[in-house]
């Protein structure tokens, strides 16, 4: 995990005026919590995770949404950058903290189809882990805890 921060810090702070933060009232600060808190879930900071499903890398971006995003996949810096852009997408997309973390997890379209949350237990409890692990790295940074 050590590592694996100052990557991520790299990472959130080039996003962190995003017009799509302000649309789920994030600050620069939350911003950065909430995107660690997903690459924590997501990857475990492993850079060589590969899931059952093929996502791969700190961010667990799938084959080809990396080349859609135009991102390395196996490039820890480019894994994280487009896994930042794609979240940020997500969030622009849908206007909601939730629904993009659902699209992060199950897609997009899945969310579209549902107009929601798509009714499967790995997304929701993918959702709930992520807010979860997020509120949980608010707490420590206000006590000034090492995150």
């Amino acid at each position: 995990m050590a590592a694996v921060l100052p990557a991520l810090r790299l990472t959130t702070a080039r996003y962190s005026d995003h017009s799509a933060l302000e649309l789920v009232d994030l600050s620069p600060k939350d911003w950065a919590l909430l995107f660690q808190a997903l690459v924590r879930v997501e990857s475990g900071f492993n850079p060589d995770a590969v899931s059952s499903a093929g996502a791969r890398g700190l961010a667990q971006l799938m084959p080809d949404t990396a080349r859609a995003l135009g991102v390395a996949i196996d490039d820890p810096h480019e894994n994280l950058d487009g896994g930042a852009r794609y979240l940020l997408a997500q969030i622009a997309a849908f206007g909601s903290l939730d629904l993009a973390l659902a699209a992060y997890n199950a897609g997009p379209d899945a969310v579209r189809q549902y107009g929601g949350i798509p009714p499967y237990a790995e997304t929701r409890a993918y959702v709930a882990r992520v807010h979860a692990e997020f509120e949980r790295l608010r707490a420590a940074s206000e006590e000034g805890t090492e995150l």
